[in-house]
């Protein structure tokens, strides 16, 4: 550690309140050194540090916080390419005036949106300022609505940054989806992100100050469901500088969406709005200028995305190529006052152009602008106007068709991105208004403008500055008040009661007389004289009158300033646009008379009103939300890549109240929670403590006993902290960390860090005792799965094997039978074959069955009843024994020779004796069943050996092949 950050350590608890927690959290207060010269010596020791100020991503650790220090750390930070630094409540954002891709790519989205603390895990961005109201809407935390106040110069980067905002939520909000599909998510995704490329091709302009600059202010509501995913959005618009479409300023352009047209269009497109190349409009001044906005195609995309069909699209640009057109329309006086102006031959072409485009009757689009109808009673009298009546009539036109068509198409995007009611739950609302501004000439809109920014800054003010001071006394802290800009005095200035700038005006707007500056500027002078925020300049020419603004004075020229208050509308010119044959034109124009019937009586409305009702209603909306500020810092006035003025950025560091911001936040505490949602997330700390509470927490009822068991929490917390040997942290730092007031805690971010650390190492212990019980209750459960599947795998086993022995047992016992009777059977005609004959002769043969009769039959003497055997030509073997007695049976002549050819049988008369060859001839004897054929294989075929034509030979040899066939 350096000297030098020995002296910011030293220096930091006299920065800090004061405050007591039982006598161990003791708070002692030094007040704030003035800034003034008495600290140039604490100035000069910690700017001697140059190369660690770029480190200082929190301005509230700079030491001592005065405009130079501040000044230095963000010079520091801007040099190496460092854009957003924290500045206690508000996230400070300095414009690099280039693309920077990688600060803003989708992986860097998903890393702020995965961390676990991005405030403390990651530099400052505008990510982490997004991710904070996210997670504010997901813990429902009391206000659950969030506002996101983008708030800074002109040029300073609050479009861009609201850009990234919108986009950031778009892509972490729909980046899981839950209930629906993802196509709908996406969908909304891509109608929510397009609306922003339409919004500011019809409401942004270049300016001197900035290339896109936003001429209204916009309120965009993301609404999410109630499992904060994006499911619509709906966006509120603020003052529309419609007077730009027919007078720009000095080296200013008008609407981007008419250069779009100008240098997108086809050659099929110009035709058809008849705008041939080389065409110059006298309202689009710079023409020449490119500028990234630019972009006709992005622009068509986005209208196809948010489903403005093709036809709307025609109707749409056909009526802007009609403003261009009235541009071009001049009148000259006419000689007698009592005629109408006329149009040379120039004009009255544009003029034929203008009627086409816009549907309308050119004869009476010339009567419109030239003649005005006044009422009598129930008559009408025509009077013509004058050249300088004719063109404000024309710039009349111009202005309420854009601001309507402007308005109709806000309404457009609104119903195909809002969701219903009952879908969406809660929003984060992102706040993008005109900067404030400053020019050579200031009219009512930039009165407008600076009242809003008055505004914001009042809020700012009355939420943070003012009412977190008050807060401390109320909770019985030991605070000395920090001086702050309190702008509550130009506020009373310009809207105030009875009399303020806004209400003059509208009551000479409503008179039903000429206006006059001069009379004007004496009623703010004789009215106002005693504000200190309005002044005079008696030398000047020009009647004007001066507000000191929170960020300067600014000159306003009261000329013209109460026609624009008026906006009148001539009513020649609604009743001729709702006779237009363009359907939206008429659309538009027939809900507008609708509207204008209603506020009959009424018709008084100036701008002023109408304007400060509107932001009125926006300020309920802010005040029923958590705020988060993020303030735009513009470098230079010349908008040039990475170039730092000094001079440029102190004065907005001033005005915008950055210093009080940094010095209320670093002496005081940042974090207050009430006793009972303190007890409620902290609450664990004790109770897995040696520190053991009477009663529950949350349910205590005193808030005496309640802030006790705060007390005591808190002082297990520091003590803990003291005798951990990881932190070597000094004793006295911790008396400024924490006060216990009445009814809540009030911390620094390093005590709520201490707590968050604690909570997270209990956490972290309950959450492996859990896992411990969860996987040891897992593998017991195992086990006695796996033990349960073994035993029934093991029956289920034994089980089949015992079914299958007995399948086997019972085919074993078949088979086994079966061989038995075959067995018993060839032994009984084994037994049977090798029976003597002779004990058949005694006995009576029966009867044979003629069949066999007629084929022939043998006889064997052994076998009780004869077995039929046919016998081949080839012959048959009948014996197997040396010797036996046959009596042979043949019926047939052709069988009998056949039998007596093949068998050697001695002829005696009367008596028949067979003699086996089985040794000489080698023939052996069958014993086997007859079933079927039975053929008897040799090793020679006896077919070789066959005798085929027998003869009346002795011997007949050379069988040894028999072929027996059951006949039965």
């Amino acid at each position: 550690m350096t000297s030098a950050d020995n002296r910011r350590d030293v220096r930091a608890g006299h920065r800090n309140g004061g405050g007591t927690v039982k006598g161990l959290i003791r708070k002692v207060y030094s007040p704030h050194p003035s800034l003034n010269d008495s600290l140039e010596g604490d100035i000069q020791a910690f700017l001697i540090d140059e190369d660690q100020l770029h480190t200082y991503d929190d301005l509230t650790k700079v030491n001592p916080v005065t405009p130079t220090t501040v000044l230095k750390c963000l010079q520091a930070r801007y040099s190496v390419n460092v854009f957003y630094t924290h500045a206690g409540c508000t996230l400070v954002a300095l414009n690099p005036f280039q693309p920077i891709p990688d600060l803003y790519s989708l992986d860097v989205m998903k890393e702020y949106h995965c961390a676990s603390q991005p405030q403390q895990e990651f530099k400052p961005h505008i990510f982490i300022v997004a991710e904070e109201a996210y997670r504010n809407v997901q813990g429902q935390l009391e206000p659950v609505n969030q506002s996101l106040v983008v708030s800074g110069e002109s040029g300073a980067g609050k479009t861009w940054t609201s850009r990234c905002l919108m986009k950031y939520y778009a892509t972490v909000a729909a980046a899981s989806s839950v209930l629906k599909s993802q196509d709908t998510v996406e969908r909304i995704e891509r109608r929510v992100l397009d609306s922003n490329p339409i919004m500011e091709a019809f409401g942004n302009a270049c300016t001197l100050r900035n290339n896109n600059s936003s001429r209204f202010g916009k309120y965009i509501q993301l609404q999410l469901d109630r499992y904060q995913l994006l499911v619509g959005a709906s966006v509120q618009t603020y003052l529309l500088e419609k007077t730009r479409v027919a007078c720009q300023p000095a080296n200013e352009r008008n609407f981007h969406i008419f250069y779009q047209m100008m240098k997108g269009a086809t050659d099929e497109q110009r035709r058809e709005w008849k705008m041939p190349h080389g065409q110059r409009f006298v309202w689009l001044p710079n023409s020449e200028k490119t500028v990234e906005e630019d972009s006709f195609h992005e622009t068509l995309d986005a209208m196809v995305c948010l489903a403005i069909n093709a036809e709307r699209q025609r109707q749409l640009f056909r009526i802007l190529a009609g403003i261009l057109q009235l541009g071009n329309v001049n009148f000259s006086s006419s000689n007698d006052d009592s005629q109408p102006c006329n149009l040379d031959e120039q004009s009255q072409d544009f003029l034929q152009r203008a009627a086409e485009l816009l549907c309308v009757p050119a004869d009476e689009l010339h009567m419109c602008l030239k003649v005005r109808m006044l009422k009598a009673g129930k008559q009408s009298v025509l009077k013509p106007c004058s050249q300088a009546e004719c063109s404000m009539r024309r710039d009349c036109l111009a202005k309420v068709i854009y601001a309507q068509l402007f308005e109709w198409l806000v309404t457009f995007i609104n119903n195909s991105i809002c969701a219903d009611k009952s879908i969406w739950c809660n929003f984060i609302g992102v706040l993008d208004v005109y900067g404030f501004e400053r020019f050579q000439i200031n009219n009512l809109e930039q009165l407008c403008i600076n009242y809003a920014n008055e505004k914001l800054q009042q809020h700012f003010v009355a939420h943070y500055l003012r009412a977190q001071q008050e807060e401390y006394v109320s909770e019985g802290l030991r605070w000395s008040f920090v001086k702050y800009q309190d702008n509550q005095s130009c506020l009373d200035l310009l809207e105030g009661s009875p009399v303020s700038v806004f209400s003059l005006l509208n009551e000479e707007s409503r008179l039903n007389r000429a206006s006059d500056a001069k009379t004007l500027r004496v009623r703010l002078e004789k009215e106002l004289h005693d504000n200190a925020n309005i002044s005079w300049d008696k030398f000047s020419k020009e009647p004007h009158f001066t507000v000191a603004h929170y960020a300067g004075k600014v000159n306003y020229q009261i000329q013209g300033m109460v026609e624009k208050n008026k906006d009148p509308v001539p009513p020649e010119v609604v009743n001729l646009l709702q006779k237009s044959d363009n359907s939206l034109l008429h659309q538009i124009f027939s809900d507008k008379e609708t509207e204008s019937q209603t506020s009959k009586g009424l018709s008084k409305v100036t701008v002023v009103s109408k304007f400060k009702n509107s932001l009125e209603s926006l300020m309920r909306i802010l005040h029923t939300t958590t705020p988060h500020y993020t303030r735009c810092i513009k470098p230079n006035p010349d908008c040039k890549p990475l170039t730092f003025k000094k001079e440029e950025v102190i004065m907005q560091l001033e005005a915008c109240g950055i210093v009080e911001t940094i010095h209320i936040s670093a002496a005081g505490f940042p974090i207050r929670i009430p006793f009972k949602g303190f007890m409620h997330r902290y609450g664990l700390i004790a109770k897995y403590s040696n520190f053991k509470s009477g009663r529950h927490c949350v349910e205590a009822d005193s808030d005496n006993l309640l802030r006790q068991d705060v007390e005591k929490l808190l002082n297990l917390v520091l003590q803990h902290e003291a005798f951990d040997p990881l932190h070597n942290r000094d004793s006295e730092k911790h008396n400024s960390w924490v006060h216990c007031g009445r009814t809540k805690v009030f911390l620094t971010q390093s005590m709520l860090d201490l707590l968050e650390d604690q909570r997270k190492k209990i956490l972290s212990q309950c959450a492996f005792s859990i896992q411990c019980c969860w996987l040891r209750y897992q593998h017991r459960r195992r086990r006695a799965r796996q033990q349960s599947a073994t035993l029934i795998q093991a029956a289920v086993r034994s089980w089949l094997v015992r079914m299958q022995l007995r399948r086997w047992n019972r085919a074993a016992a078949v088979i086994q039978n079966t061989w038995r009777k075959w067995r018993a059977l060839l032994k009984a005609l084994a037994e049977a074959e090798l029976d003597d004959a002779k004990d058949l002769l005694q006995e009576d043969v029966p009867a044979l069955n003629p069949v066999i009769r007629e084929r022939g039959s043998v006889h064997l003497s052994t076998i009780q009843e004869p077995v039929t055997v046919r016998g081949w030509p080839m012959g048959l073997a009948l014996a197997s024994a040396p010797s036996i007695t046959m009596s042979l049976t043949a019926t047939g002549f052709q069988k009998m020779v056949a039998v007596m050819a093949s068998l050697n049988l001695p002829s005696r008369k009367g008596d028949y004796k067979v003699e086996p060859n089985q040794y000489s001839q080698e023939l052996a004897s069958i014993r086997a069943q007859p079933k079927g054929s039975v053929k008897l294989h040799y090793q020679r075929s006896p077919l070789l050996y066959a005798d085929r034509q027998p003869d009346m030979k002795s011997d007949v040899t050379g069988f040894n092949a028999i072929l027996l066939e059951k006949t039965l």
